[in-house]
C-alpha cells in the first residue's frame, strides 16, 4: 500500500482557514510556520510542500481575499444609471466585508494588505467601483478625477466597515451612517445639476 496523503486538499484548506484568522488577529511576525501547522493539525513540512513557506501561504490568503471581493462586486447587476450602480456596489462591498471579516482584515489591514493605488492586475477588487465612477463622470453626474473620487469613496466605505467589524457601529446607527456617509461623499463630487438628486431617503439601498 502507498503512503497516505498528508498534504492533500483538506490540509491545504485547513491551513488557509487557520492562516486567514491568524493573520487577521495577530501581528504577522508572531504567526510562525509552526504555529500555523499546529493550528491546522498538520506538520510544518506541509506548509513548505503546499505553499513553499509562510510567504506563499500569505499570498494565497491575500489572493483569495482579492478574488472574493472582486467576484462579489462584479456580480452586482449593472443598470443604465451609474449612480444607482455605485450605491449597489457600496452595499455589496459592505456586505462582503461583514460576511468575511477575517479576509477583509487581511486584505485591508493585515498581512500584505492591499493598497488601492497598487497594481494588482485586471482583478483589482475595487475595479467595478472605479468603472461605475467613470460612467458617472462621463454622464456629468460626478465631476473630478476618477481616482480621487474612488479613493474618497473607498475611504468612507472602509471606515464604515471597519467600525462595524470592531463593534463600534451597529443596528440602526450603522444603517443611518452608511446611507448618510455615502450620500455625503457622492454629493461632494456631484455636478451642480446632479446635486439635488443625490439626496437618497430610501433605506433599501443600505440593507444587506
Amino acid at each position: 500500500m502507498g503512503r497516505p496523503r498528508t498534504n492533500d486538499a483538506a490540509v491545504r484548506e485547513r491551513l488557509v482557514a487557520c492562516a486567514t484568522e491568524m493573520f487577521a488577529t495577530r501581528p504577522q511576525e508572531s504567526v510562525t510556520v509552526r504555529a500555523l501547522a499546529t493550528a491546522a493539525g498538520t506538520s510544518t513540512a506541509a506548509v513548505y510542500t503546499l505553499f513553499e513557506g509562510k510567504d506563499g501561504l500569505i499570498r494565497e490568503v491575500r489572493d483569495r481575499a482579492v478574488a472574493g471581493l472582486f467576484q462579489d462586486l462584479t456580480a452586482v447587476p449593472g443598470s443604465d444609471a451609474a449612480l444607482d450602480d455605485l450605491y449597489a456596489l457600496a452595499v455589496a462591498y459592505r456586505r462582503w466585508g461583514r460576511e468575511h471579516r477575517y479576509l477583509y482584515t487581511v486584505l485591508f489591514g493585515g498581512a500584505q494588505s492591499f493598497v488601492p493605488s497598487a497594481r494588482v492586475g485586471d482583478r483589482d477588487p475595487v475595479r467595478p467601483l472605479v468603472a461605475a465612477i467613470d460612467r458617472a463622470v462621463a454622464d456629468r453626474i460626478l465631476v473630478g478625477d476618477t481616482t480621487l473620487v474612488a479613493v474618497s469613496l473607498w475611504v468612507a466605505l472602509h471606515g464604515l466597515v471597519t467600525l462595524e467589524l470592531a463593534g463600534g457601529l451597529g443596528g440602526d446607527a450603522a444603517e443611518t451612517a452608511f446611507r448618510s456617509t455615502i450620500d455625503a461623499v457622492l454629493r461632494g463630487w456631484a455636478t451642480p445639476a446632479a446635486f439635488p438628486g443625490l439626496r437618497r431617503t430610501d433605506s433599501g439601498a443600505a440593507n444587506s
